[in-house]
């Protein structure tokens, strides 16, 4: 575990799992056949259990346009600045289960809100970036609805 500083928001687009976990990568299907995925272009996952405990997930796509989101219709998230602990997984596909353990770790760390949202950021086509924000103003308050 690490921990490491987003040092600017990230404004995503986002498009809903039907299911958690089984609805994940259909959710970033559609997202990559919906917007041409650029170098430049940041690719997350966004998930939080609701009021009943079912985690709610949001494939995510950084904005890299003005009004992109608007366009195509997509709701937008800001991910915050901030402190984040992390764990990083090499390879992740080839390790399964390697995200909800890694989570399981960070969100088990007596600094981060249980009910915070839970960021991966995919790092070229192998590796992810599992993140808990770890600064109180970060706790998650929903959907920005922009």
């Amino acid at each position: 575990m690490d921990s490491f500083n987003l040092s600017e928001d990230i404004k995503v687009m986002c498009i809903t799992a039907a299911k958690f976990p089984d609805g994940i990568e259909q959710a970033h299907l559609q997202m990559r056949n919906l917007l041409p995925i650029k170098k430049q272009r940041r690719l997350f996952g966004i998930s939080w259990p609701d009021e009943q405990g079912n985690i709610i997930y949001k494939a995510a796509a950084e904005e890299i346009q003005n009004d992109e989101s608007a366009k195509l219709g997509l709701e937008t998230f800001l991910i915050k600045k901030g402190n984040y602990n992390t764990f990083y997984i090499k390879d992740h596909i080839k390790f399964p289960g390697s995200i909800s353990d890694a989570f399981q770790i960070l969100l088990g760390q007596q600094e981060v809100d249980p009910l915070s949202y839970r960021l991966e950021w995919y790092i070229g086509e192998n590796d992810v970036k599992c993140m808990v924000p770890v600064d109180n103003h970060l706790h998650f308050t929903g959907l920005n609805k922009e």
